[in-house]
């Protein structure tokens, strides 16, 4: 089942979108393989610590983050990757790893890929490992209002 929080969220701001279920995965490029979904469509979420501050750092599955840009975007002095021990307590309710990536919801930053929004529509880990939620990226960007900017680097090698 989709994270309570985000579909009501989505239920109350009439947005629509469709779950997609699918065999238990740990990672982006699985999940997006296992799903039929391209690599570039689906989004994976980072956790970064920017200066202290938990963020999220949301990119297509396909691709690796570029700690660098995000620091140069944010205007920080520190960034690095957050360990899930670190960030598994912010999201009580879903599976570890498994975040959506509305930081808005958790009172957190987002920086978004601009290769997101070259497709109409984006997916995402639903709060599990078994489920993604897949709507309009104009939607997700209306709603997250994320910093726009290229967050990545090579892409990562496919499954």
């Amino acid at each position: 089942m989709p994270v309570k929080k985000l579909k009501e969220y989505l239920d109350n701001m009439n947005i629509k979108y469709i779950t997609i279920s699918h065999p238990l995965t740990y990672t982006s490029q699985q999940t997006a393989s296992i799903s039929h979904i391209r690599g570039k469509e689906l989004a994976k979420t980072v956790m970064v610590k920017i200066d202290g501050k938990m963020d999220m750092v949301v990119l297509p599955a396909s691709f690796k983050v570029d700690l660098e840009r995000v620091k140069k975007a944010a205007g920080a002095s520190i960034i690095s990757l957050a360990t899930e021990a670190e960030f598994q307590n912010m999201f009580p309710e879903c599976d570890p790893g498994a975040m959506p990536p509305f930081g808005n919801l958790y009172d957190m930053d987002v920086y978004a890929d601009e290769i997101l929004a070259e497709d109409e529509e984006i997916a995402f880990n639903a709060g599990s490992h078994l489920e993604l939620i897949k709507l309009a990226y104009k939607d997700f960007a209306r709603l997250v209002k994320p910093e726009i900017g290229r967050f990545s680097t090579s892409k990562v090698p496919a499954f």
